[in-house]
Protein backbone atom coordinates (compact mmCIF):
# COMPACT_ATOMS: atom_id res chain seq x y z
CA UNK A 1 0.00 0.00 0.00
CA UNK A 2 1.66 3.46 -1.05
CA UNK A 3 1.93 5.86 1.46
CA UNK A 4 1.98 9.02 -0.44
CA UNK A 5 2.20 11.51 2.22
CA UNK A 6 2.54 11.86 6.30
CA UNK A 7 2.29 14.35 9.20
CA UNK A 8 2.63 13.85 12.67
CA UNK A 9 1.42 16.04 16.06
CA UNK A 10 4.88 17.10 16.60
CA UNK A 11 5.40 18.39 13.09
CA UNK A 12 2.27 20.72 13.57
CA UNK A 13 2.94 21.90 16.64
CA UNK A 14 6.71 22.92 15.79
CA UNK A 15 5.22 24.68 13.02
CA UNK A 16 2.98 26.45 15.45
CA UNK A 17 0.18 27.08 12.15
CA UNK A 18 -3.51 26.40 12.61
CA UNK A 19 -4.22 23.24 11.28
CA UNK A 20 -5.71 24.15 8.19
CA UNK A 21 -5.50 27.01 5.66
CA UNK A 22 -7.86 27.67 2.81
CA UNK A 23 -9.17 30.56 0.88
CA UNK A 24 -12.25 32.46 2.50
CA UNK A 25 -12.87 31.05 5.18
CA UNK A 26 -16.41 31.60 6.75
CA UNK A 27 -16.32 33.04 10.26
CA UNK A 28 -17.28 30.59 13.05
CA UNK A 29 -20.56 30.18 14.58
CA UNK A 30 -21.74 27.73 17.19
CA UNK A 31 -24.94 27.09 15.70
CA UNK A 32 -24.37 23.94 13.61
CA UNK A 33 -26.78 23.17 10.58
CA UNK A 34 -28.98 26.05 11.53
CA UNK A 35 -26.03 28.64 10.50
CA UNK A 36 -25.59 26.90 6.93
CA UNK A 37 -27.84 28.93 4.70
CA UNK A 38 -24.97 30.56 3.42
CA UNK A 39 -22.65 27.40 2.01
CA UNK A 40 -23.79 25.84 -1.35
CA UNK A 41 -23.97 22.25 -0.67
CA UNK A 42 -21.21 19.99 -2.62
CA UNK A 43 -20.27 16.73 -4.06
CA UNK A 44 -19.43 15.33 -0.86
CA UNK A 45 -20.84 12.43 0.94
CA UNK A 46 -20.76 12.49 5.15
CA UNK A 47 -21.36 8.88 6.32
CA UNK A 48 -21.42 9.02 9.91
CA UNK A 49 -22.35 6.12 12.94
CA UNK A 50 -21.23 4.60 16.35
CA UNK A 51 -18.00 2.10 16.54
CA UNK A 52 -18.52 -1.09 14.42
CA UNK A 53 -21.57 0.02 12.88
CA UNK A 54 -20.60 -0.46 9.56
CA UNK A 55 -19.67 2.71 8.50
CA UNK A 56 -16.62 2.46 6.72
CA UNK A 57 -16.93 -0.07 4.97
CA UNK A 58 -20.55 1.73 3.69
CA UNK A 59 -17.86 4.24 2.47
CA UNK A 60 -15.53 2.20 1.04
CA UNK A 61 -18.28 0.56 -1.13
CA UNK A 62 -19.56 3.80 -2.11
CA UNK A 63 -15.91 5.02 -3.38
CA UNK A 64 -16.04 1.52 -5.98
CA UNK A 65 -19.10 3.81 -7.34
CA UNK A 66 -16.73 6.31 -8.59
CA UNK A 67 -13.85 6.30 -11.09
CA UNK A 68 -9.85 5.16 -10.17
CA UNK A 69 -7.52 6.15 -9.08
CA UNK A 70 -8.99 5.91 -5.42
CA UNK A 71 -7.35 7.92 -2.62
CA UNK A 72 -8.10 6.85 0.96
CA UNK A 73 -6.94 10.06 3.24
CA UNK A 74 -6.03 8.64 6.34
CA UNK A 75 -6.29 10.61 9.99
CA UNK A 76 -5.40 8.23 12.40
CA UNK A 77 -2.25 7.89 13.75
CA UNK A 78 -0.84 4.64 15.14
CA UNK A 79 0.41 5.95 18.77
CA UNK A 80 -0.34 2.14 20.19
CA UNK A 81 -0.32 -1.35 19.32
CA UNK A 82 -4.05 -1.63 19.21
CA UNK A 83 -4.24 1.24 16.78
CA UNK A 84 -1.99 0.14 14.89
CA UNK A 85 -3.67 -3.39 14.35
CA UNK A 86 -6.66 -1.49 13.65
CA UNK A 87 -5.16 0.34 10.66
CA UNK A 88 -3.63 -2.86 9.46
CA UNK A 89 -7.09 -4.47 9.14
CA UNK A 90 -8.49 -1.49 7.39
CA UNK A 91 -5.97 -1.67 4.97
CA UNK A 92 -6.28 -5.44 4.19
CA UNK A 93 -9.99 -4.63 3.88
CA UNK A 94 -9.34 -1.84 1.04
CA UNK A 95 -6.52 -4.01 -0.95
CA UNK A 96 -4.22 -2.22 -3.10
CA UNK A 97 -6.05 -0.61 -5.42
CA UNK A 98 -6.17 2.63 -3.37
CA UNK A 99 -3.36 5.28 -2.89
CA UNK A 100 -3.21 5.92 1.19
CA UNK A 101 -2.43 9.36 2.04
CA UNK A 102 -1.59 10.14 6.09
CA UNK A 103 -2.67 13.15 7.73
CA UNK A 104 -3.19 13.66 11.05
CA UNK A 105 -3.79 17.60 11.08
CA UNK A 106 -3.46 19.23 7.59
CA UNK A 107 -6.61 17.36 6.19
CA UNK A 108 -8.05 20.68 4.35
CA UNK A 109 -4.87 21.76 2.73
CA UNK A 110 -4.51 18.06 1.54
CA UNK A 111 -7.98 17.45 -0.18
CA UNK A 112 -7.36 21.24 -1.60
CA UNK A 113 -4.16 19.86 -3.11
CA UNK A 114 -5.27 16.55 -3.78
CA UNK A 115 -8.27 18.17 -5.69
CA UNK A 116 -8.37 16.93 -9.38
CA UNK A 117 -5.88 14.31 -8.58
CA UNK A 118 -8.39 11.18 -7.88
CA UNK A 119 -11.73 10.13 -9.01
CA UNK A 120 -12.74 9.99 -5.48
CA UNK A 121 -11.38 10.95 -1.91
CA UNK A 122 -12.36 9.34 1.06
CA UNK A 123 -11.68 10.61 3.92
CA UNK A 124 -11.56 8.07 7.70
CA UNK A 125 -11.97 9.56 9.45
CA UNK A 126 -13.24 13.37 10.87
CA UNK A 127 -13.63 12.55 14.69
CA UNK A 128 -9.55 11.32 14.69
CA UNK A 129 -8.55 14.52 13.17
CA UNK A 130 -10.57 16.28 15.62
CA UNK A 131 -8.72 14.65 18.24
CA UNK A 132 -5.68 15.24 16.95
CA UNK A 133 -6.42 19.17 16.62
CA UNK A 134 -7.60 19.06 20.30
CA UNK A 135 -4.77 17.56 21.41
CA UNK A 136 -2.66 19.99 19.64
CA UNK A 137 -4.20 23.39 20.59
CA UNK A 138 -4.88 22.34 24.06
CA UNK A 139 -1.44 22.59 24.81
CA UNK A 140 -0.64 26.01 22.82
CA UNK A 141 -1.89 29.72 23.71
CA UNK A 142 -5.85 30.38 22.76
CA UNK A 143 -9.08 28.96 22.57
CA UNK A 144 -8.82 25.45 21.43
CA UNK A 145 -12.57 25.16 20.86
CA UNK A 146 -12.32 27.93 18.96
CA UNK A 147 -9.27 27.19 16.62
CA UNK A 148 -10.99 24.00 15.54
CA UNK A 149 -14.21 25.14 14.64
CA UNK A 150 -12.55 27.85 12.54
CA UNK A 151 -10.72 25.04 11.43
CA UNK A 152 -13.73 22.63 10.37
CA UNK A 153 -15.86 25.71 8.78
CA UNK A 154 -12.11 26.14 6.50
CA UNK A 155 -13.03 22.33 5.77
CA UNK A 156 -16.66 22.85 4.68
CA UNK A 157 -16.23 25.94 2.48
CA UNK A 158 -12.78 23.64 0.84
CA UNK A 159 -15.85 20.65 0.61
CA UNK A 160 -18.42 23.35 -1.45
CA UNK A 161 -14.92 24.17 -4.13
CA UNK A 162 -14.30 20.59 -4.45
CA UNK A 163 -14.09 19.38 -7.99
CA UNK A 164 -13.32 15.34 -6.83
CA UNK A 165 -16.52 14.12 -5.00
CA UNK A 166 -14.97 13.33 -1.32
CA UNK A 167 -16.33 10.92 1.15
CA UNK A 168 -16.27 11.38 4.88
CA UNK A 169 -16.87 9.29 7.63
CA UNK A 170 -17.38 10.57 11.12
CA UNK A 171 -18.64 8.77 14.80
CA UNK A 172 -21.94 9.76 16.74
CA UNK A 173 -20.17 10.40 20.26
CA UNK A 174 -23.00 11.89 21.86
CA UNK A 175 -25.64 9.06 22.46
CA UNK A 176 -24.08 7.66 25.48
CA UNK A 177 -23.40 8.37 28.84
CA UNK A 178 -21.84 11.84 29.67
CA UNK A 179 -18.14 11.40 29.87
CA UNK A 180 -16.49 11.69 33.04
CA UNK A 181 -13.90 14.15 32.41
CA UNK A 182 -13.68 17.88 30.80
CA UNK A 183 -11.44 16.82 27.94
CA UNK A 184 -14.31 14.23 26.83
CA UNK A 185 -16.75 16.50 27.61
CA UNK A 186 -15.37 18.90 25.32
CA UNK A 187 -14.63 16.65 22.80
CA UNK A 188 -18.33 15.34 22.49
CA UNK A 189 -19.49 19.06 22.28
CA UNK A 190 -17.11 19.53 19.07
CA UNK A 191 -17.40 16.46 17.54
CA UNK A 192 -21.70 17.10 17.64
CA UNK A 193 -21.07 20.67 16.07
CA UNK A 194 -18.36 19.60 13.92
CA UNK A 195 -20.80 16.54 12.37
CA UNK A 196 -23.72 19.11 12.17
CA UNK A 197 -21.77 21.80 9.79
CA UNK A 198 -20.10 18.97 7.92
CA UNK A 199 -23.58 17.22 7.18
CA UNK A 200 -24.82 20.25 6.20
CA UNK A 201 -22.11 21.43 3.50
CA UNK A 202 -22.62 17.71 2.15
CA UNK A 203 -25.06 16.52 -0.94
CA UNK A 204 -25.64 13.29 0.85
CA UNK A 205 -25.84 12.54 4.46
CA UNK A 206 -25.77 8.78 5.93
CA UNK A 207 -26.61 7.02 9.00
CA UNK A 208 -25.20 3.19 9.54
CA UNK A 209 -26.45 1.76 12.18
CA UNK A 210 -26.03 -2.25 12.25
CA UNK A 211 -24.64 -2.03 9.07
CA UNK A 212 -27.75 -0.92 7.93
CA UNK A 213 -27.12 2.59 5.81
CA UNK A 214 -29.92 4.88 6.25
CA UNK A 215 -29.97 8.09 4.10
CA UNK A 216 -30.58 11.39 6.42
CA UNK A 217 -30.37 13.85 3.28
Amino acid sequence: MPMLAGTSVERGAEAGLSATTASSPCPPTDKGFFAFGRYDVSQTIFITGGTRSGKSLFAEQRALEFGRPLCYLATAQALDGEMDERIRRHQERRGDQWQTIEEALHMTQTLAGSDGIYGVILVDCLTLWLTNLLLLYQDQAGDAEERIMEDVHRLAVTLRGMTTPVIIVSNEVGMGIVPEHRLGRVFRDLAGQANQIVAAAAGEAWLVASGIPLRLK
